[in-house]
């Protein structure tokens, strides 16, 4: 095998990350029509590096992710400060936890079907329990990393990080949004879980929002027959849903739900009173993610039509990220067409 073959075998970034190697286990979806700066894993490392320059607590490490996490653009700059665990997830968990124990604002980024669900235990024990300003940054989340299959997908994700206690659980819809949340999460209380997509993600927020908190829900566009309320990946196909249903007469109100928790309840009740409807839609099971938070705050509440729209109770199929959206209904038109149908009252399954 020559030298060049190699390389691009063991250069994860083109795999991931899309670059001007062509893959041809990308379907043409996947990998034109966003342009880099665009996306929040390009961005992740640059971010970083900027508040590093004035602060130095920060510090950055990956598990053997560097290339597809670009946390390498904070490598290049602050390499006294980066480390490179390889695949030793857990022990980079709880290694951020001991940074943490020493002054140290630690930012730790690796798949997040590793980060949650591999490493659930010492996100628990050693960074939420003894309120470590550890943050937890998972990538690729959800069915993003597509071919790779069970193993590295993270349905399951949401569910395990909320029922954590003291853990705030945040998600970016698009680049601008991610540095929003990584300025804010800087001094933000206690530890914390990122959840990111595959870094394709397309804008939401023009530039970066300046009235970004944690737990306050952001409302997109107003409406009075239905409020989706939607996070991380699904903001914007929840948007263009809102869009194409308004051609059709129908008023629907789209609430950026960034922070699963702690949940901005008084955003959901109010969506509850004012429309009557509510459609969650999230790139997670359905139970135990946003749809679950949603559902266990209007429960006993004054009566409104509810249904979670995400992937049902079962293991996603493995294919292209472009084709499982379409598949689940999890791109524009599928939610679109599920929105419609809980409108009409019909079966949305």
């Amino acid at each position: 095998m020559s030298t060049a073959t190699e390389n691009i075998g063991q250069d994860q970034s083109t795999l991931f990350r899309g670059s001007d190697t062509e893959i041809a286990l990308k379907d043409e979806k996947s990998v034109r029509g966003t342009p880099n700066k665009a996306m929040p894993a390009f961005i992740l490392g640059e971010e970083l590096a900027d508040i590093a320059e004035h602060d130095e607590r920060i510090v950055v490490a990956t598990a053997d992710l560097a290339n597809s996490s670009r946390t390498r653009d904070f490598a290049a700059r602050h390499p006294g400060r980066f480390l490179d665990f390889g695949i030793a997830e857990r022990n980079m968990i709880t290694s951020a936890a001991g940074m943490a124990s020493c002054g140290m604002i630690p930012y730790v980024a690796t798949f997040a079907s590793f980060c949650a669900i591999l490493c659930a235990e010492p996100i628990r024990t050693d960074c939420a329990y003894p309120r470590m300003p550890v943050r937890i940054i998972g990538h690729h989340s959800g069915i993003s990393m597509g071919f790779y299959g069970t193993s590295h997908h993270s349905l399951e994700d949401l569910g395990m990080m909320r029922t954590i206690a003291d853990l705030t659980v945040v998600c970016a819809a698009d680049a601008n949004q991610l540095r929003a949340i990584l300025r804010a999460s800087v001094d933000h209380p206690g530890a914390m879980y990122i959840r990111l997509g595959r870094g394709r993600d397309a804008e939401v927020y023009a530039e970066v929002p300046a009235d970004f908190r944690f737990g306050q829900a952001k409302m997109l566009r107003d409406g009075r027959d239905l409020t989706i309320i939607a996070t991380g990946s699904q903001v914007h196909a929840s948007l263009a849903a809102a869009d194409a249903l308004a051609a059709e007469g129908k008023s629907v109100r789209v609430l950026d739900m960034h922070t699963v928790k702690p949940l901005d309840v008084d955003a959901v009740r109010k969506a509850a009173a004012e429309t009557g409807a509510i459609l969650t839609v999230e790139e997670h099971n359905i139970i135990g993610g946003l749809g679950s938070a949603v559902a266990e705050v209007i429960a006993g509440g004054p009566a409104v039509r509810f249904h979670r729209h995400g992937v049902e109770d079962q293991y996603s199929l493995i294919g292209p990220p472009a084709a499982l959206y379409a598949h689940y209904r999890l791109d524009a038109a599928g939610v679109t067409a599920v929105a419609r149908d809980f409108l009409a009252g019909t079966p949305t399954i």
